[in-house]
């Protein structure tokens, strides 16, 4: 039985679902999802997971926060002034916007709250602090 390893080029059918079994992605319908294990491409469990998984092999894995998106990090969830945005800017709560850091590179943030002078965004992924399970069929290695 051929087995994927690190450095392997695979591509994997697979739905994650969270606790309470919502269904938060799944490649059913859409091409398998490629990449090369190890690569530093995919979540830290979804890889461990791969690795040595045999070609047509299916498991179920869970992963938790600390190997999928991380904990969610108070730190990452700033308010800042209303004035920051322009004065025609459609603000709801659930946009996501990219916002420049320092070093230029934009971060993804997702508005929280809106108050009457100020807008709360969180740079936390969706996913951070949730313990993630994975439906995970391995279809091609190479």
């Amino acid at each position: 039985m051929t087995i994927a390893k690190k450095g392997d080029k695979v591509s994997v059918h697979y739905t994650g679902r969270l606790d309470d079994g919502t269904v938060f992605d799944s490649s059913e319908g859409r091409e398998p999802l490629a990449f090369t294990v190890g690569g530093g491409q995919m979540i830290a469990g979804f890889d461990k997971a791969v690795d040595g998984l045999g070609l047509n092999e299916s498991k179920t894995v869970k992963i938790p926060a600390s190997e999928a998106y991380g904990e969610r990090q108070d730190d990452m969830v700033i308010k800042v002034g209303k004035d920051q945005f322009p004065p025609d800017m459609d603000l709801e709560i659930g946009i996501q916007l990219q916002v420049p850091q320092t070093n230029g590179r934009p971060v993804i943030v997702t508005v929280t709250e809106i108050a009457a002078d100020s807008v709360t965004l969180d740079a936390n992924h969706s996913l951070a602090g949730k313990d993630l399970t994975f439906d995970i069929r391995l279809v091609s290695i190479g």
